[in-house]
């Protein structure tokens, strides 16, 4: 499997490219600002790349969907919530393949309602803006951030070998584990929704008193 994570611009952003060099298919992931480079970066691989895989709507996310797509011909999948008629509606359990790579989708709504991560090949998750190295993606209600503590549940079943490849370069480093997710992430080690709720409203206080930039 090839894998790539690509820094594309806007705040931070992350990109991903992933293909199966046998079979010549590869998949973008949230293909922003220099969706370009995503083509030229899969044919110097020799791969076509199939899919455009949307982890949530944001425009920092998907502003370069609809130039890749001319020039590869890709499906775009987005969640059914926000799948336009020319889009693949993904819904949380799908096993989706292409070529060789297997992704998963992994229902995670709070930081958007439309919020998706996606599980390749079992052993590598791209978890958009739902799980930052560190960090969780922001929610604007209280209700965003109980559905958003459910979908980081989710995640904290997988395997603690996962690795975790976030939309933004927010943390202390650009990729982390679920294992290691589970042990250090702040808002993960709550005991509960109202703990992590407390957590989410007092952050900026909480990242000052133990030194988190």
């Amino acid at each position: 499997m090839l894998f790539e994570q690509i820094r594309i611009g806007g705040d931070r952003n992350f990109g991903y490219l992933i293909g199966d060099k046998p079979g010549g298919s590869a998949i973008a992931f949230d293909p922003a600002y220099t969706p370009e480079r995503f083509h030229e970066k899969a044919k110097a691989q020799d791969l076509t790349i199939k899919v455009i895989a949307c982890t949530h709507s944001d425009h920092d996310h998907v502003n370069g969907n609809d130039t890749l797509k001319e020039l590869t011909g890709a499906k775009v999948w987005f969640h059914k919530s926000a799948a336009g008629p020319d889009d693949l509606g993904v819904g949380d359990g799908d096993i989706l393949t292409v070529g060789g790579l297997q992704v998963r989708v992994i229902y995670t709504p709070g930081h958007t309602l439309d919020s998706v991560c996606f599980l390749v090949n079992g052993t590598t998750l791209i978890s958009g803006d739902t799980l930052f190295v560190g960090k969780v993606g922001g929610t604007g209600s209280d209700e965003a951030a109980a559905k958003e503590w459910d979908g980081l549940a989710k995640l904290m079943k997988l395997d603690d070998a996962v690795t975790v490849w976030p939309g933004h370069d927010f943390g202390v480093r650009p990729s982390s584990t679920i294992g290691d997710e589970r042990k250090e992430n702040p808002f993960l080690i709550q005991p509960d929704y109202d703990a992590f709720l407390h957590l989410k409203k007092n952050w900026l206080q909480y990242k000052e008193e133990h030194g988190i930039k």
